[in-house]
C-alpha cells in the first residue's frame, strides 16, 4: 500500500514525484519503459511564453511558471551537483512582413504591463537587426524582429536526469522502470501490472503522456474518447555547429531553433495530427531541415548528429489536463500541455499534489482542470 501511485516517468510524472516527496507522501512512480522514453525525452527544450497581449488567467499561470522554474532548477542543481542545461537566453521572432512590426510594437507595450513579477521585469523588444550575422538571415526580417527576454531553454534529457537523481535521494519516493500498467481500478484503489503484480494505492496520478488517454478511455462506461485525437507526431533533429550557446532561441512559423551547450543546436518540430508510422523519420523532417538551413545561414553546413521522433499528448485543444477525475476521487490526471509542458510541469504538479491534500489552486485556469476537459467532451 502506498499513498500515491504515479504512472509515467516523463516530465509531468517526475515533477509530481518531486512535489509528493516535499509533501511527505509515500510514493511509487512506475514507468513502462525507462524514464524519459516518451515525448519528454526529446531534444528541443524550448520554454516559450504566450504572447503578452489579451492577458488572462492562462497567460498569468504560464508566466509565473516560467519565472519560478529558474529557482526550482537552481535548487535541484545545488542538491544533486548536476546541470539541467538551463539558460534564460531569450527568443528571436523574425517579422517577415512589414505590417507585422506595427502589431509587434503594440505587444511591446503589452509586455511592459503584463510581464512583471515582484522586482523582475521582462521585455519584448522590436529591433532591426539580429544579435549575430546569420542568426537568422536578414531576408526573413522585412519588419525587423522581436527579441523577448522571458523565454528560456533547457536540455530535456539532462533535466530528466536531474529530476531522477533528486528523487533517488528521496526517502519517500521509489522509481520502478519497466513496469507497464495493465489495469487500473480507481474505486478499489488497485493497479495491476503486465507482470501480474498488484499494488494498492490511496490515490493515483496518470502522467503517462499519450498512454494516459488510453487508460482513461478504459474507465468510461459509455464509448466516449477523452483523447480527442490523443497523439501528435513530432520530428526534430540535433545539429553540430560552432555557435555561441548564449544565442537566443529562434521561433518562426512553428519552427524552433534552440542552441544548447557543447556546440549542439536542436531544431523542430513537426506537428503531425495524421501519420501512418509513429516511430520513423521521413521527408517532413528533411523539409524542416532544409527550411532551417535557409533561414539560419550559420547552420547551412551543420551536420545532423541525431534525428528524433515521438508522440506528444494532446487532449481537447492544447491545454494541459490536470486534477481530479470527475467520477473517481482517487484518480488524478497530469498530462497534455501541448508544446508547453516543460515550462509548466512543476506548477501543474504542485497544483495536483495540493488538490490531493485538499487545497484548491485558485490560480490554475479552469480550462486546465480535468473536470473541464470531461465536461467539454461529454457535452459534444
Amino acid at each position: 500500500m502506498v499513498d500515491l501511485l504515479i504512472v509515467g516517468g516523463g516530465i509531468m510524472g517526475l515533477w509530481a514525484a518531486v512535489m509528493a516527496d516535499r509533501a511527505g507522501l509515500k510514493t511509487v512512480l512506475v514507468e513502462r519503459d525507462r524514464v524519459g522514453a516518451g515525448a519528454s525525452g526529446g531534444v528541443l527544450g524550448a520554454l516559450m511564453p504566450y504572447m503578452p497581449d489579451r492577458w488572462d488567467a492562462k497567460k498569468q499561470f504560464q508566466f509565473d511558471a516560467l519565472v519560478s522554474i529558474e529557482q526550482e532548477i537552481a535548487d535541484l542543481e545545488a542538491q544533486t551537483g548536476m546541470s539541467a542545461g538551463y539558460r534564460r537566453s531569450g527568443r528571436l521572432m523574425p517579422l517577415p512582413k512589414s505590417h507585422l512590426r506595427t502589431i509587434a510594437l503594440r505587444h511591446e507595450q503589452d509586455a511592459l504591463v503584463n510581464w512583471n513579477q515582484a522586482d523582475r521585469r521582462f521585455f519584448w523588444h522590436v529591433q532591426d537587426s539580429a544579435p549575430a550575422a546569420g542568426w537568422p538571415q536578414s531576408d526573413a526580417m522585412a519588419g525587423g524582429l522581436v527579441f523577448d527576454t522571458l523565454a528560456a531553454r533547457v536540455d530535456p534529457r539532462r533535466f530528466l536526469s536531474l529530476l531522477t537523481a533528486a528523487l533517488r535521494q528521496s526517502r519517500h519516493v521509489r522509481i520502478e522502470e519497466g513496469q507497464a500498467l495493465a489495469a487500473l481500478d480507481p474505486v478499489a484503489g488497485q493497479a495491476t501490472f503486465a507482470d501480474g503484480r498488484s499494488l494498492a494505492f490511496g490515490v493515483c496520478i496518470l502522467a503517462a503522456g499519450v498512454e494516459t488517454f488510453r487508460h482513461l478511455d478504459a474507465l468510461e462506461q459509455a464509448p466516449v474518447s477523452v483523447s480527442s485525437g490523443g497523439a501528435v507526431k513530432g520530428q526534430a533533429a540535433v545539429l553540430k555547429a560552432d555557435i555561441d550557446p548564449a544565442f537566443p532561441v529562434i521561433f518562426m512559423d512553428g519552427l524552433y531553433v534552440v542552441p544548447h551547450d557543447n556546440g549542439l543546436v536542436a531544431v523542430g518540430s513537426t506537428s503531425e495530427n495524421s501519420f501512418t508510422d509513429p516511430t520513423s523519420n521521413d521527408s517532413l523532417l528533411e523539409d524542416l531541415l532544409a527550411r532551417v538551413r535557409t533561414m539560419v545561414p550559420l547552420l547551412e553546413n551543420a551536420p545532423v548528429v541525431e534525428r528524433w521522433v515521438g508522440l506528444r499528448p494532446k487532449a481537447i485543444g492544447r491545454d494541459p489536463m490536470a486534477g481530479r477525475h470527475p467520477d473517481h476521487d482517487k484518480l488524478y490526471t497530469l498530462t497534455g500541455g501541448f508544446k508547453i509542458s516543460f515550462g509548466l510541469a512543476h506548477r501543474l504538479a504542485a497544483s495536483v499534489i495540493g488538490e490531493i491534500a485538499g487545497r484548491r489552486d485558485e490560480t490554475l485556469p479552469d480550462s486546465f482542470r480535468c473536470t473541464s476537459h470531461f465536461s467539454l467532451l461529454r457535452t459534444k
